[in-house]
């Protein structure tokens, strides 16, 4: 976990302060890298490619992007030893594909996040991967730097998506709002979908750019769905001037 030294305050008393984004598929284009390591992983416990087996677990594995993956593997392999191995497999397997130059910046990614804090919001951004991987990703990107606070499961108490605990997590460690419905959550699955709405968040943003489609994410809460992250930050423009007191007052009253 990369902390906070100095939280910025919201810009007003009714706008979305705390942004937090999703890493693979939302801010970083990894081309389907997680199928490949989850094949490299599950490859080493005997489950081949090809296989009944191999196409039931990568079925689970695609509906449930977004999870922790340790979470992913112990319902898999149902015993703990198994799954920590499968897991250790697999962000082995994800850190060198990511090594070998395999994942991008979603296009305008980065200006978002950098428009964002230009307007005095805190961005947090979030995965369900090893806090390795996680740095692995930064690092390759040169987003080392890019935001004050990244957080995976264990900076979380161990549990990820669709637990809102990432999101919450954020929440404490930045105190950016003051209330939650003054967060932004986005994300590319359904899993990022209800932690946003478990969270509390005011504005739930699903992306069209990684795991799941329209349908699956306005199903599980989006409250709004884009083309990409690049359109994030007129997103919250237009939710601020429109929505957010609106929001507000008919939670209040």
């Amino acid at each position: 976990m990369r902390q906070v030294t100095s939280a910025p305050q919201a810009p007003n008393d009714t706008s979305f302060g705390l942004v937090v984004l999703d890493m693979a598929g939302t801010t970083v284009a990894d081309g389907g890298l997680v199928e490949q390591a989850f094949s490299a992983a599950a490859g080493r416990l005997g489950v081949e490619p090809g296989t009944e087996e191999h196409e039931r677990q990568l079925g689970y594995v695609r509906a449930t992007m977004g999870e922790s993956k340790i979470s992913v593997f112990r319902h898999l392999f149902g015993d703990e030893e198994k799954a920590r191995y499968a897991n250790t497999a697999f962000e082995e397997a994800y850190g060198e594909l990511v090594d070998g130059g395999r994942i991008a910046p979603i296009p305008g990614a980065r200006e978002a996040v950098e428009r964002l804090t230009a307007e005095g919001r805190t961005v947090v951004l979030t995965t369900g991967f090893a806090r390795t991987t996680q740095d692995a990703i930064l690092a390759a990107l040169g987003w080392q730097d890019l935001v004050p606070l990244t957080l995976c499961p264990a900076d979380a108490g161990g549990r990820g998506r669709p637990y809102p605990d990432l999101v919450l997590a954020a929440f404490l460690r930045t105190g950016a709002v003051d209330d939650v419905r003054r967060m932004v959550v986005a994300g590319d699955t359904s899993y990022d979908m209800l932690c946003g709405v478990r969270s509390g968040a005011g504005l739930v943003a699903g992306v069209l750019t990684g795991a799941h489609d329209r349908e699956q994410l306005t199903r599980h809460g989006a409250t709004h769905v884009l083309g990409s992250v690049a359109e994030l930050p007129d997103l919250i423009a237009r939710a601020e001037a429109a929505e957010l007191p609106d929001l507000i007052a008919r939670t209040e009253s």
